[in-house]
């Protein structure tokens, strides 16, 4: 009775150090494709996995000896020194990876705002409405809470869209907004794909991707603005040719945003556009389109046209240039067929279009697709927060 009960912490700490060993490669792959693009990486949770798994061989090395020598009297302790370090390797597992925020830091996300912030909302709602064209409504809105996806909140409101017509917006605030009652973030507008639906909804993981970068530490954290993506066609993103100035300039949602919530003033240093598979050619275009009025744009697994996005890129403001990164997996060969075609074109093309900064990164790869479409969103979370905080 006592050998076969050696064997369920043997099976434990093998499985353990498989899965510790396996989490510590990933970040290993993270570490690498961050270098490459000069983008901010976190040694620490690979370091974590590694030696978590590291104490799982010594485990499994000394259980494997007491079932092989009948070592029965050391069981108990066996048994008791196993589960302290799995403990220790989980608890350094939590403080290099926080999920989530205490409870009490959440609720003060939905605490009505102290006079001062309101005053400053005010002035920075003032800003955008002078920049925005005019009829821009810059009235803030009640955002009601829905949910606290990638440690953050999430919140939602209908806010009027281009056509005058209200949609539903939604809104990804960091942990920090709830922590420091005094700062002011930047804003990160991500594009969907499907008609009625917000990009949260379309792609559920893409707030735990960003979430995941933010918990580094390392990068500047931002609002993440999802609005629903208008109807009256399948495929709104692929019209962004025809008229690129309605997906890139919303400026009742600017001002909107800018008036209910504590952002720093919208304009290339402080707002970006991301979108993901369907929504990344708005994203593309929305950057090409008004690099004055974001100063970043990342695009992962797009499908784009060339040859009318080059276009738009020609035609966006002069004096202006765009800086926008194109992802993809490295086994979408599709998906970066088209992202070099793009970057080719926009080399190629004319006026501002020539003068854009476009990165292609392409080494992401992991065991699934959603993996690796995680992966993808981190990456591009950290272009984005990087390149807003070196223009500001």
């Amino acid at each position: 009775m006592v050998r076969p009960l050696l064997v369920i912490p043997l099976l434990a700490a093998a499985l353990g150090g498989i899965w510790l060993a396996r989490g510590a490669l990933q970040r290993w792959r993270d570490l690498r494709a961050a270098a490459t693009y000069e983008l901010a990486g976190e040694r620490w949770p690979m370091l974590v996995r590694a030696g978590g798994a590291m104490v799982c061989g010594v485990c499994v090395t000394a259980l494997t000896l007491l079932t092989a020598l009948g070592a029965f009297g050391v069981l108990s302790r066996g048994r008791t020194g196993a589960d302290r370090a799995q403990s220790a390797v989980d608890a350094a597992e939590a403080g290099a990876w926080p999920g989530s925020v205490p409870e009490t830091a959440v609720r003060q996300q939905a605490a009505p705002p102290t006079a001062a912030a309101s005053a400053a909302a005010s002035g920075a709602a003032t800003s955008a409405a002078s920049a925005a064209p005019a009829g821009a409504s810059a009235v803030a809105s009640r955002f009601d809470s829905v949910g606290h996806p990638g440690g953050g909140e999430l919140l939602q409101s209908a806010v009027l869209g281009p056509d005058g017509k209200p949609r539903n917006v939604r809104v990804w605030l960091p942990p920090q907004y709830a922590k420091e009652s005094n700062a002011r973030f930047p804003v990160v507008v991500m594009h969907a794909a499907t008609p009625g639906k917000t990009a949260d909804a379309e792609v559920p993981d893409v707030v735990e991707g960003v979430g995941a970068a933010l918990q580094t530490g390392r990068i500047r954290p931002f609002i993440l603005v999802a609005p629903e993506a208008p109807n009256g066609t399948a495929h709104p993103c692929e019209l962004v040719a025809a008229a690129p100035a309605a997906v890139a300039d919303d400026a009742t949602l600017r001002a909107t945003i800018a008036a209910s919530f504590r952002t720093l003033p919208p304009g290339p240093t402080s707002w970006g556009a991301l979108g993901v598979e369907g929504g990344a050619p708005c994203a593309a275009a929305a950057g090409l389109a008004r690099p004055d009025l974001y100063g970043a744009a990342a695009a992962v697994s797009g499908r784009y046209d060339a040859a009318a996005l080059a276009q738009t890129g020609a035609e966006a403001p002069a004096g202006s240039s765009a800086k926008l990164l194109l992802a993809a997996a490295k086994g979408d060969a599709a998906g970066l067929d088209a992202a070099r075609k793009l970057q080719t074109a926009l080399k190629a093309g004319p006026g501002p279009a020539a003068k854009a900064e476009v990165r292609v990164s392409d080494n992401v790869q992991d065991y699934t697709a959603d993996r690796e479409r995680l992966r993808l969103v981190r990456q591009a979370a950290q272009f984005l927060a990087e390149t807003l905080t070196r223009a500001s």
